[in-house]
């Protein structure tokens, strides 16, 4: 039996872990079995550069701490090594970090997807992969204001005819 020193820990950490999995829009873990110091800090670093919140998670301590807000399909993923991305609120971000450095180093990365999940429902492997494969939020405003600023030119050159015809006429 613990003390209950240890205990209060454990409860404190389950109750980060769940809040942190709460308010996140969305999260990935992976197995980082066999990923080498180098990578491991690349990959860090990648993270990083994307907002995402990526860090080591004790497998009983994230079973109760998903049990607690509603998780109950990762029993079975949570064994072995397990990380956990998150980000607030970009619900790519994690997907598509971790996903393009699967690709970018193959089977040489040690790194798997073992689930996710995205705004209170959890996600299989291959609905994070499809998740990664969208483009990112930043991404899709830049596609979003091209699309706009073309329609708008277009309309301009539109009237600008109309007013050459009307001179010329």
């Amino acid at each position: 039996m613990p003390s209950e020193k240890v205990l209060k820990e454990k409860q404190d950490i389950v109750a980060a872990l769940a809040e942190k999995m709460k308010n996140a829009s969305a999260g990935v873990f992976v197995s980082y079995s066999g990923l080498t110091v180098e990578k491991d800090t690349e990959l860090r670093n990648a993270l990083r550069a994307a907002g995402v919140e990526y860090s080591v998670v004790k497998n009983t301590l994230t079973r109760r701490a998903a049990e607690q807000i509603g998780y109950t399909e990762f029993d079975e993923i949570l064994n072995g090594t397990t990380a956990l991305a998150t980000h607030a609120d970009d619900v790519v971000a994690p997907a598509k970090v971790l996903c393009d450095f699967i690709a970018k180093y193959k089977e040489a990365s040690g790194l798997t997807v073992k689930a996710g999940f995205m705004d209170g429902k959890a996600c299989s492997v291959a609905e994070i992969d499809a998740l990664a494969k969208i483009p990112s939020k930043d991404t899709l405003y830049a596609m979003l204001a091209g699309g706009l600023n073309a329609t708008i030119a277009g309309l301009a050159r539109a009237i600008q005819a109309v007013a050459d015809q009307q001179e010329t006429a």
